[in-house]
């Protein structure tokens, strides 16, 4: 007996310092030698959680449930049926969860008592509306749980209440009311009130929202405090496969594309079969592509989609770089069409606009540069304020308004500098390349074109590098006022392709390349087939189609 008694005074501190491993060996240790209450199974359960052992925290949940309701508490053993059915359910083990869910219901109908439990258990049916996308009734549920948690005074509640409602207000579209319930309900963390278990699916969730909402700066800010409070618990496994995700995706906007790689790789394992195991995947996915491997890129791409992550924008940025616009063009315009929300719409604009652009359809580009504008400005999030200044420069330009086209793009080039984003930032050099080159001011071109190369030379993004050197070879578009989509098309009809015979090789409609024929005579002063092709070899451009 003494030395269970001494076990369990170990295990008890061990808690409070949030050493969990040591935690979970010497309470368990004390159980086999005399079995434990239902407090210090509660923390036994609670240790094997934060370990990442599932299976054993559902057992000791289990225990500590039955413990309770032999003991005659049927509200404390509502609470550990909770816990144990949240866990279930957060596995994908719905039946399960259910089922203890089921019964804690029973045993507070039993109790027949007011109590903070009656708030715990509306969580289950808050989340259940968010994945129905029914955000109104998510909130007036989650306002209910936090009413009582506030009545109640249990901080974890509460704080789930507050986390809930900003859910909600994001699929209702109010994003600035959703950050300040976020804010709130990191206050509860920030400042250690609430317990260890729901800290963690505080600073996971709001994460997440925060990369869904493009607020890069929080989900930044964030993540960052994340890795320090984990560090500071020993044996905690990091909160969990779906925060490695969107760790991977910080990294690869900071341009650490190895060590995004490694913690979306990470998390891909970590996360096996489950449906978030898809957006690692994506993330894998999109790393691949910006490095030109397009093998690896398609095979993830395809299990993203298996695992239930729609494959878009990559997929269809993808198929734009192996030269099938016309494909890439169909696949993003149906992304939008299902996209729900003007902040799913802006995750897939930027990508609308490229890809429409390398079509030759200059208008229907506008229009999504303007629909993208109009969501950033509604917002005011510094990310979709870079992404809709980046588009808007690109499309000025194909519009043929150089000195507009180069305004915006400086302000984008900013934008991105300020949120640290090296890629985006060459991809707006690039740009700015372009469009000094037609205006003239071969200077500030080829600097930019520098600077833009040894950016893409530095991150491995073969792809661009390519792109770049094309772009800016000797006698090909730096000595003609086409774009790179109209030189392709130039060297097509040069070659005595009819426009059907073009549209098949570009991957595009005929109503495309007629469009593009047409800009190219008005740009060029001619009005035939044969004074194209007969520029196309004055000028150099004959040859294979890029």
């Amino acid at each position: 007996m003494s030395d269970a008694a001494s076990e369990l005074r170990t295990g008890r501190a061990a808690f409070e310092r949030r050493d969990w491993r040591d935690t979970y060996t010497r309470l368990s240790s004390a159980d086999r030698r005399d079995p434990l209450p239902g407090d210090d199974l509660e923390l036994l359960a609670t240790a094997a959680y934060l370990l990442g052992e599932d299976d054993a925290s559902t057992e000791w949940w289990e225990r500590a449930v039955h413990e309770w309701t032999r003991t005659g508490r049927p509200v404390r053993s509502a609470r550990c049926a909770f816990w144990l059915s949240f866990g279930l359910l957060m596995r994908g083990e719905h039946a399960r969860g259910g089922g203890w869910l089921g019964k804690a219901q029973r045993l507070l109908d039993t109790a027949g008592v007011d109590c903070a439990e009656r708030g715990y258990l509306l969580v289950p049916q808050g989340l259940r509306r968010i994945d129905d996308g029914d955000g109104t009734a998510a909130q007036d549920i989650f306002r209910t749980v936090t009413d009582v948690g506030i009545r109640f005074a249990d901080p974890d509640l509460t704080t789930l209440g507050v986390l809930g409602t900003g859910h909600s207000l994001v699929l209702l579209g109010h994003v600035a009311e959703a950050v300040s319930a976020f804010d709130e309900a990191m206050v509860g963390v920030t400042s250690d009130n609430v317990s260890p278990v729901v800290a963690g699916i505080v600073y996971c969730a709001v994460i997440e929202q925060c990369q869904n909402i493009c607020d890069l700066r929080r989900s930044r800010e964030w993540t960052v405090a994340l890795e320090e409070w984990c560090s500071s618990q020993p044996g905690l496994v990091p909160y969990r496969g779906q925060c490695l995700v969107h760790r991977a995706e910080i990294l690869q906007l900071q341009g650490d594309w190895p060590t995004a790689m490694d913690s979306a790789r990470r998390a891909h394992e970590r996360l096996a079969s489950q449906p978030a195991a898809g957006s690692a995947a994506y993330v894998m996915a999109d790393l691949h592509r910006l490095r030109g491997e397009v093998a690896q890129a398609e095979k993830l791409f395809l299990e993203a989609n298996r695992l239930g992550r729609r494959p878009q924008p990559g997929l269809a940025l993808l198929r734009m770089a192996q030269g099938r616009v016309g494909s890439a063009a169909a696949s993003i315009r149906c992304a939008l069409d299902e996209a729900t929300g003007a902040v799913e719409r802006a995750r897939l604009l930027p990508a609308c606009v490229e890809i429409l652009l390398a079509s030759g359809d200059v208008p229907a580009a506008r229009s999504a540069a303007d629909e993208l504008d109009s969501t950033a400005s509604g917002f005011a999030i510094p990310y979709l304020c870079a992404l809709a200044a980046q588009a808007s420069g690109s499309v000025l330009h194909a519009e043929g308004r150089g000195s507009d086209a180069l305004t915006v793009l400086r302000d984008a080039w900013r934008r991105w500098q300020e949120i640290g984003a090296p890629y985006e930032c060459a991809r707006v050099r690039e740009s700015v390349a372009l469009v000094c080159r037609d205006l003239g001011d071969e200077d500030t071109a080829q600097m930019e074109h520098d600077l833009a190369s040894a950016t893409y030379r530095q991150l491995g993004a073969l792809p661009d590098l390519e792109r770049l050197r094309a772009e800016f070879r000797p006698g090909s578009a730096d000595s003609t006022p086409l774009t790179p989509r109209e030189v392709c098309v130039l060297r097509l009809v040069a070659a005595g392709k009819s426009n059907r015979a073009v549209a098949t090789e570009l991957f595009l409609s005929e109503k495309t390349v007629a469009r593009h024929l047409s800009n190219i005579f008005v740009k060029l002063g001619i009005s035939s087939r044969s004074a194209a092709t007969a520029y196309a070899y004055e000028h150099h451009l004959v040859g294979p189609a890029t």
